[in-house]
């Protein structure tokens, strides 16, 4: 089979793989239907995660179709489509039985993409199959689902729920990437007063505002004195941090008001500093978090119901053959207007959604 394989920082290759087959009895081998590329891949790339060795097939977010199982699978079998999340869970460990997947200790955790090979690829060996993927049913889109794996329980649980958004807050969000977008969404399950997005390209503050943002803001442009003069003051009382980079986790912190709660999100590759000689006093509530994905059937049904705006956030698609070109695209987000692109089969080829907002 083909498949998207790191050989080292900067270097990739869409190249051939032996086909993945069953290791254990608690596995499922999911055919690929729909899959995406994450930040969190772009970090990989450029050597941030050295957990990921050469060698290793990348990918954690995609939605496929069963054709195998092991014998110990009882939720699933083979012809049933499912989202594959992108955390997987042993079940049995501490954290699994406390719903801190992401934290497992059994084989599980971040593991595809990660330690073990994953799903930007023709098929892919999911481990624990009963608790890492999620049948779905017939009236949710492969290529809205596929938003399921990661980016929107990403968004939700360490952003929105770690942050604890209450009615009537400021929110702001540092990032409009996809998962800033998807905490701009879901952030407004919980009616804040304000929700301010910060980026530093134009098309990404014009999908903010299309997904709910009430302001936006120009990195570039003094976004503190923007968060200050609509709190008179005081702060917001959410940041969530959605880039990864030292600047944007620093911005958050002076932006936060005394007592407010800052979540971050992004994955960073470089120490940031903690500005303590500023927040001793302030008592400010900091949140570091890998997603658990319990959310994931939740957010499944508020997806079926069309409650999540999953489609606006796909703005290219390509065949599953396209990922060297996919991941062209996708890095360079800031010329293409790229928010989250989706490969799929020769049906999807190559079509290009326009930019919220645009």
């Amino acid at each position: 089979m083909k498949a998207l394989v790191f050989h080292g920082p900067g270097q990739t290759a869409w190249q051939d793989v032996p086909d993945p087959g069953i290791k254990d009895a608690a596995d499922a081998v999911v055919r690929v239907d729909a899959v995406t590329i994450c930040g969190t891949d772009l970090h990989i790339i450029k050597g941030d995660v050295p957990e990921v060795t050469p060698g290793r097939v990348l990918g954690h977010e995609a939605v496929g179709t069963v054709v195998e199982t092991g014998g110990d699978v009882r939720s699933v079998r083979p012809g049933d489509r499912v989202l594959i999340s992108c955390i997987t869970s042993c079940g049995r460990c501490r954290f699994c039985r406390e719903g801190h997947y992401g934290q497992c200790r059994g084989g599980g955790g971040w593991v595809l993409g990660h330690t073990i090979d994953g799903t930007q690829a023709e098929y892919v060996n999911v481990p624990f199959a009963d608790l890492s993927v999620h049948p779905l049913p017939s009236a949710v889109d492969s290529y809205d689902a596929v938003l399921l794996a990661d980016i929107f329980p990403t968004s939700y649980e360490v952003g929105v729920l770690n942050g604890k958004v209450q009615p009537g807050d400021t929110v702001v969000v540092v990032g409009a990437g996809p998962i800033g977008l998807a905490a701009i969404a879901t952030a407004q399950l919980y009616s804040p007063g304000r929700i301010i997005a910060v980026d530093r390209a134009e098309s990404r503050l014009a999908a903010a505002r299309a997904l709910g943002a009430d302001a936006t803001a120009s990195a570039d442009e003094e976004p503190d004195q923007l968060v200050e003069d609509l709190t008179d003051g005081l702060g917001a009382d959410v940041v969530m941090e959605a880039v990864g980079v030292p600047e944007a986790f620093e911005m958050c912190t002076r932006m936060v008001r005394p007592g407010g709660h800052v979540a971050n999100i992004g994955v960073h590759g470089k120490p940031a500093t903690l500005h303590l000689e500023d927040l001793w006093m302030k008592d400010v509530t900091l949140t570091t978090g890998l997603v658990d994905t319990y959310s994931t059937p939740m957010l499944l049904k508020m997806m079926a119901a069309g409650r999540l705006p999953a489609a606006s956030l796909v703005t290219h698609r390509f065949e599953l053959g396209q990922m060297e070109e996919a991941y062209e695209v996708f890095s360079r987000a800031a010329e293409t207007g790229a928010l989250k692109v989706v490969l799929g089969g020769p049906q999807h080829n190559a079509v290009t959604v326009q930019t919220p907002g645009k």
